[in-house]
């Protein structure tokens, strides 16, 4: 019960928030909304992985499962396997020199083992990216799974605004 009076109210909030706003949405040709760019370059780097890891262990909360904690050395993984998928030009488990999540995580001196990776391919912003994985059966495991106790998460953003996203879990 109280946690429907939560949500309840935190969708008031954010519908109460939603009103007075000026902003126009501006409609491409096709009369859908033109897509804005989420650029994260400018960004805080730590802001972004804070307010990932919030997000991340909200769901975990919900589902029983412990927190995690951000993980220096998975958070390194994550970032060389984000700009290496850019390179390649294509969202897949495998760097370009065949390296899987283990030996990235191994690479980058991480002594736990790696629990699973999530990866994406998108122009959302992070947690438009969480909401797609926590959609997916598979990743949305990884990000529940029970064993992890600790994450890694960085990017890289393309000049196009195209942004690879990666997500580590360990151990």
């Amino acid at each position: 019960m109280v946690r429907l009076t939560g949500l309840i109210l935190v969708a008031a909030m954010g519908l109460a928030a939603c009103g007075g706003g000026t902003e126009i949405t501006q409609l491409g040709p096709d009369g859908r909304p033109i897509q804005r760019i989420y650029d994260v370059r400018s960004a805080n780097a730590g802001e972004i992985q804070y307010r990932m890891l919030d997000a991340v262990n909200t769901y975990r909360q919900a589902g029983n499962r412990p927190p995690l904690a951000l993980n220096a050395q998975l958070n390194a993984a994550a970032a060389t396997h984000s700009r290496d998928m850019s390179v390649q030009n294509r969202p897949w488990h495998f760097g370009s020199d065949g390296s899987s999540p283990v030996d990235r995580v191994r690479r980058a001196g991480y002594p736990g083992s790696v629990q699973g990776e999530a990866i994406s391919e998108t122009y959302e912003n992070e947690l438009e990216t969480l909401a797609a994985w926590m959609a997916e059966p598979l990743t949305r495991n990884v990000i529940m799974d029970p064993v992890a106790r600790e994450m890694g998460f960085a990017w890289y953003q393309e000049p196009s605004g195209k942004i690879w996203w990666t997500l580590t879990t360990g151990r």
